[in-house]
């Protein structure tokens, strides 16, 4: 699991970013919102990441905002939509729009995001609307940070977001990010007996 990584931007490219951290040099596929953010090569960088674990692959996704790596997580969710479908979706429009659009169920707009068609389109309208935060919603304190810390780290071992939502949600309030992943597991485990 890596949550973010921080480091000097080596090189650049429309849809993914070179860092080097610890003398390590990280490819991080990103989508153009951050790419059109991104300072020059040279500079230091935060990128909020997923870890996406394949049978024959490990493939890092950045994000230089919060709320694209959590509305990225949530797209991914949907049945049938990969990392690089959300990351594609992401890359097509704002967070602002996608939330609106899937709210208002504007199954149009969406569909005209290259890779997306209509059906699709339509199952994300079915399968988000309602449940995507709210657009007014406070900033995150940092219990929410630690919460969105554990339940990254459920993600990225496998566990569906909504489970391990419910998972935290059962624990109550969070101390420390090792309490709140292992009760979680805890929970999980007794579920999938």
């Amino acid at each position: 699991m890596i949550a973010y990584i921080k480091g000097i931007l080596t090189s650049k490219h429309p849809s993914e970013v070179l860092v080097e951290t610890g003398g390590l040099g990280y490819r991080v596929f990103i989508p153009i919102s951050t790419f059109e953010r991104l300072p020059p090569p040279g500079n230091e960088i935060l990128l909020h990441t997923y870890l996406h674990v394949r049978e024959d692959a490990l493939q890092l996704y950045g994000f230089l905002a919060s709320e694209e790596k959590d509305l990225f997580l949530t797209l991914t969710d949907v049945s049938g939509i990969g990392p690089r479908l959300g990351l594609g979706i992401l890359s097509g429009a704002k967070v602002s729009e996608l939330r609106k659009a899937i709210e208002s169920e504007d199954v149009t707009f969406l569909a005209r995001i290259p890779g997306l068609g209509k059906k699709t389109a339509t199952k994300l309208v079915f399968e988000l609307r309602g449940k995507l935060p709210s657009l007014d919603e406070p900033p995150p304190s940092p219990a929410s940070a630690l919460y969105d810390d554990a339940l990254s780290a459920l993600v990225n071992l496998g566990y569906r977001k909504t489970d391990a939502e419910t998972a935290l949600a059962r624990l109550g309030t969070l101390e420390t990010l090792e309490a709140a992943i292992t009760g979680a597991l805890k929970l999980l485990s007794r579920a999938i007996s």
